[in-house]
Parts: C-alpha cells; sequence; structure tokens
C-alpha cells in the first residue's frame, strides 16, 4: 500500500479542542484514492466527529479488511491503533480485539464487497452479538479494485459503466441490520456531511452495536446515468428522515427547546442525541415500523437516510457474556488460570 506523509509544518493558530489537539492531529497519510471519491469524504466526517468530540486518538482501535473502503483507515487518525484483515474479516478480528481490551473506541471501517458477499456472515455475526463498535460500510455499488463488476449491494436495473444491467436482487445492510438486533442503525451519503458527521458522533457514543451504511459514489465506474449509487441518483432521491444533531452532556451546555420539536435520546455516557423529526410519524425506536418504511421507500424508488433506529437503553457483547471491567489483556496467570478447584466447580454446574 502507498503511503505518502503529510507535511509536518502546520499552522500555530489552528483552532484546539479541549484536549489540546488540532484537526490535524486527527488526520493521516494523503489519500491515494481517485480524486473526488466519496470515501476521502467519510474519512473527512470521521476526522470532524473525533476532533469534535474530544476523543484521544490513543483510545481508538480502526480496523478494516479488503478493498478501496479498507484503505482508507490510513488516511485518518494517524495517531491511532490500526489493523488491516484478510477480506470480509474485519468483524471477527474486531470482536476478538474488544474482548481483549474493552477500554478502547473501536471503529470498523468495510465496504459493499468486503462486507456483502464475502464478509456476509462476519457482518451478521458482530451486529446479533451486539459487539461494542461503529460499523461503517462505505457503499458504493460496484468492486472497484477489480474494474466495476457489480458488488452484492447493486440494485436491480442498474447499469454499469459499460452498459450491462444488473439483474439480481440487492442485499440491504440496514434492513439486515435491523433484523439482526443491531441498537444503533442509520444511512447517510457521503457528500452530506451535515448529518454524516453528527450520525459518526452518536454512534461513536452509543454503547452496543452501532451501524451506519454511508452511500459513497464511485468516481470511476460508479457516478453515470443509470447508476442508482451516484451523486446526482442519491441527491435526487434522498429521502431525509430526520435532521440530527449531537451534544455531549456537560453541565456548560444549556438548551431549551419548543415542545414536540426534538426528542431528546440519552446514551449510556450521559450524552444526548438531539434528534429533530422532519417526519411526523416516523418512530426512531420501533424497529419493525423501521424494517416497513424502508421497504416502502424503496418500492417507491427513494434512498433513506438519518437515524432510522435507536435503542435508548443499549447492551453489547461484554454484558451478554458477563466480562468483568477490568480489560482481559490486563489480566495476569492467576486470574486467568485459576486452579484446578475452579475448574471443577465449574464443571460440577455444568452437570
Amino acid at each position: 500500500m502507498t503511503y505518502i506523509a503529510k507535511p509536518r509544518f502546520r499552522h500555530p493558530d489552528l483552532p484546539k479542542n479541549t484536549l489540546g489537539f488540532t484537526r490535524r492531529d486527527y488526520e493521516g497519510a494523503v489519500s491515494t484514492l481517485c480524486a473526488g471519491c466519496g470515501h476521502d469524504s467519510i474519512s473527512a466526517a470521521i476526522i470532524q466527529a473525533c476532533f469534535d468530540l474530544d476523543l484521544p486518538p490513543h483510545r481508538i482501535a480502526k480496523l478494516s479488511g479488503i478493498g478501496c473502503s479498507s484503505k482508507t483507515p490510513t488516511y485518518f487518525l494517524g495517531n491511532s491503533h490500526g489493523f488491516n484483515s484478510v477480506h470480509g474479516r474485519m468483524p471477527s478480528v474486531l470482536t476478538g480485539a474488544n474482548l481483549a481490551n474493552r477500554d478502547l473506541i473501536y471503529l470498523g471501517v468495510s465496504g459493499d464487497g468486503d462486507s456483502a458477499s464475502i464478509g456476509l456472515g462476519q457482518f451478521a455475526h458482530a451486529m446479533r452479538r451486539g459487539v461494542n463498535m461503529v460499523y461503517i460500510v462505505e457503499n458504493n455499488g460496484v468492486y472497484g479494485l477489480t474494474k466495476g463488476q457489480f458488488s452484492a449491494t447493486s440494485d436491480k436495473g442498474s447499469k454499469s459503466k459499460r452498459g450491462v444491467i444488473n439483474m439480481d436482487a440487492p442485499i440491504d445492510l440496514v434492513s439486515m441490520a435491523l433484523q439482526l438486533g443491531a441498537t444503533f442503525i442509520a444511512r447517510s451519503f457521503s457528500g452530506d456531511k451535515t448529518q454524516l458527521v453528527p450520525l459518526i458522533q452518536a454512534a461513536l457514543e452509543h454503547k452496543g452495536s452501532a451501524f451506519i451504511d454511508c452511500i459513497s459514489p464511485c468516481v470511476a465506474f460508479n457516478n453515470h446515468p443509470g447508476s442508482t449509487k451516484s451523486f446526482d441518483y442519491v441527491r435526487e432521491h434522498n429521502e431525509a428522515v430526520n435532521r440530527l444533531d449531537v451534544m455531549v452532556g456537560r453541565s456548560e451546555i444549556t438548551a431549551d427547546y419548543a415542545p414536540g420539536t426534538v426528542e431528546m435520546v440519552t446514551q449510556h455516557d450521559g450524552s444526548v442525541l438531539r434528534l429533530r423529526k422532519l417526519t411526523a410519524d416516523y418512530d426512531p425506536h420501533d424497529r419493525v415500523s423501521a424494517m416497513t418504511y424502508l421497504q416502502r421507500r424503496q418500492e417507491a424508488g427513494e434512498i433513506v437516510t438519518g437515524l432510522l433506529y435507536v435503542d435508548p437503553e443499549p447492551d453489547d457483547l461484554h454484558v451478554y457474556m458477563n466480562t468483568i471491567e477490568r480489560p482481559l489483556n490486563e489480566l495476569g496467570e492467576q486470574e486467568l488460570c485459576p486452579g484446578p478447584k475452579a475448574l471443577d466447580k465449574l464443571n460440577a454446574a455444568l452437570r
């Protein structure tokens, strides 16, 4: 993988967050993706979200698989932990890391080929197990590294750059996440930073499996008339269900909102997701209604974006497995190997 470092020089008056970091401290190497690639906009949104939330870069672990999307962790959070796994296997690697060290913030970046094809089973199990992670799929509907063949998320009837029509039904990862039990589910568009940044912020603050499907047009192979993943198509068919903002719970922040205009969703750490409803009958707490709404809008040819579902009281894999609060990678031999008496007691309880 080509690595082009950014110049160390920076303006002395760059704005800093409460940790004393500038936005540059959350950046990575220079991108080698195609100019105008939607993935670079997602990287910029991740950088902005982490900077605004005052997250220490060394507390973030970013993991990816294979593909154009999985190259992007090189381009953000250069001072964070990183691991580039094999094709489609990012979720299991992240799950293992999460179980070993629950103190880190886990960010998994994948693509529609990486997650909806070879990694579909891995995606499904990460969602249903409630792994505490932010799972972002940079969805462009093509296999960009192998010259633009249709991917599993390509819509039926969409046209390739060469004029071929896709006849296969698409896999909708958002609908799958809803069915599998993810507790934070959203869809956005790489060209809509106003919506994407607060969605990423809210997902980072969420305890449990947070999934964001981000439509990210491929400028080389899937940004032409006939494509349903192009910039023009998404802008023309975007159905935003809500307007989003995130407020981290701090004593110096106060707000007064008119009744009925805003719904406050409190996260596990006291931070608050501010949800401004634009659709009066849309309830982001109703999983079944979210599935129905997605299907109806899809039949109408619309791409629903925004916060689609959130569980205000989520649990994660550590709760389900009843692990201790102390990270497992900090335990010594005595804690990990308690001896034959403890083993005999455990075996007796299973008889």
